[in-house]
């Protein structure tokens, strides 16, 4: 058996981000933070914004549930945020065919739910129509008046006219009447924070509109769902929430329409339709189906950060789980996850980050760092066995499915690793119920290469 020759890792090109810390805990421990996961149909999945700052930035535990790895889905549209930028606007922007999906999904929910086609079409309506739209500073903070004039709207409060001829670059402003008009009926009818929601009508209105939301509407469930949970928040305080709010699933969006208009309506009727052209406006509504995205870690990963490092506690059923009952719960969805936790516990510890390997056909990928600032070096594969390294393997390889799998390796420019956990033969099954077993454990690696004939005479030849 050759020695192994060992390659430094691959940084890649592009890094967009600096380093901030191996793991998601306080060495001085006084900003130690302890994180909440829930287990949701056999994954364990995080939910708290902070949380997933937390654990993402730090170490780099987990991916995205929508997201290639770092959890920055965002349901904004950039080549129209790009577009509609001069508005300075801190709201979600989204093209008509987009939100239309949304109103067909919400639809879909309503209707399983035992709702009639014709109730559906009324919530629906009701909750997806226009709205005062709120004018937002960058850091989220409402504006005074003056604002009004840096954000040009041309037509009623709740659209912003954009001309998609040759004028696309600009937004039409407002003459300074009607500006102070608009923004006296917004504090006059509203609260200072200009609610979108308190323009529709009187109080009578307001509390039936709020009646309306909490049979239909519920923040928990982050949909429309008729599960009767009592809208406990006032006008004043959701308005003030969604002014402030930065989330990915805002309830408030901002939705590009089309309508047409004529450039020379003067004209006969042959020449206005040759000169029609299409006007783009932003209409701000009510998001009927929200997406959010939560960080999705895996078992190895759950359970290193609660056992290892003390800083995360995963709830089932509002109720906290043991170290002792993770394990055995873990163990049940996954039969292989003492194997492959006891190899994430020990590469872990030398340094790396370890992540899935499944794209790869391997249990881990190892990567220097992290994701973002390095390729994976490894791709490994797990096997608990015993002194004599004999046991029942979980993928016994052939020649030749070690082979397939060592070239999709190579051609992905990685290394394939066998890493062989080696218990002692006197170790019970009852010592291997409990995480201390892994005391015991002992770990060998093995790195498999590629041998070509011809470069191993190309080499004797140096010599």
């Amino acid at each position: 058996m050759a020695e192994a020759v060992f390659h430094p890792p691959r940084r890649k090109r592009r890094v967009f981000e600096s380093y901030e810390s191996p793991f998601p805990v306080d060495v001085g421990g006084k900003d130690f933070r302890i994180c909440r996961a829930e287990i949701i149909n056999n994954n364990v999945i995080v939910t708290n914004p902070e949380d997933i700052e937390q654990l993402y930035n730090k170490g780099y535990f987990g991916k995205g549930i929508l997201s290639r790895s770092r959890p920055v889905y965002s349901i904004s549209d950039p080549l129209l945020v790009t577009k509609w930028q001069g508005a300075n606007l801190n709201m979600p922007i989204i093209a008509s065919k987009k939100y239309q999906c949304h109103v067909q999904w919400a639809k879909s929910i309503l209707q399983e739910q035992g709702f009639d086609d014709c109730s559906v079409t009324k919530i629906l309506e009701n909750y997806t129509q226009p709205l005062e739209l709120p004018f937002l500073e960058e850091d989220g903070a409402e504006q005074t008046s003056n604002s009004c004039n840096r954000m040009g709207p041309n037509t009623e409060s709740t659209e912003l006219p954009r001309q998609s001829s040759t004028d696309t670059g600009n937004v039409v402003a407002l003459s300074p009447e009607n500006q102070n008009e608009r923004c006296k009926k917004a504090r006059l009818e509203g609260d200072p924070a200009f609610d979108p929601v308190a323009v529709r009508g009187s109080k009578e209105q307001e509390q039936g509109d709020l009646k309306e939301i909490a049979e239909v509407s519920c923040q928990k469930h982050g949909f429309l769902v008729h599960c009767g949970c009592k809208a406990e928040e006032s006008t004043e305080q959701r308005s003030c929430e969604m002014i402030k709010s930065k989330e990915c699933a805002p309830e408030y969006v901002l939705v590009q329409e089309e309508e047409e208009g004529s450039l020379c309506p003067e004209e006969d009727s042959a020449h206005a339709q040759e000169n029609l052209v299409k006007k783009e406006k932003l209409v701000c509504r009510r998001n009927p189906f929200q997406i959010f995205e939560y960080l999705q870690l895996s078992l190895e990963e759950a359970f290193f950060l609660v056992y290892a490092l003390g800083c995360l506690s995963i709830y089932y059923d509002e109720e906290p789980l043991t170290i002792l009952k993770l394990w055995e719960v873990f163990s049940e969805v996954k039969p292989n996850f003492k194997t492959t936790y006891m190899a994430y516990h020990y590469f872990r510890s030398k340094g790396w980050v370890p992540k899935v390997g499944l794209k790869y056909g391997t249990d881990l990928l190892l990567y220097q760092k992290g994701p973002p600032f390095y390729h994976a070096s490894y791709s490994v594969i797990a096997e608990l066995v015993d002194d004599n390294f004999e046991g029942s393997l979980r993928r016994p390889l052939s020649w030749k499915s070690l082979s397939g799998l060592n070239r999709t390796t190579v051609n992905a420019s990685k290394e394939l690793m066998l890493c062989y956990l080696i218990r002692p033969s006197d170790m019970t099954e009852k010592e291997m119920s409990t995480p201390e077993c892994m005391k015991r454990i002992k770990v060998q690696e093995l790195i498999v290469t590629r041998w070509v004939s011809s470069r191993e005479r190309s080499e004797q030849d140096e010599f």
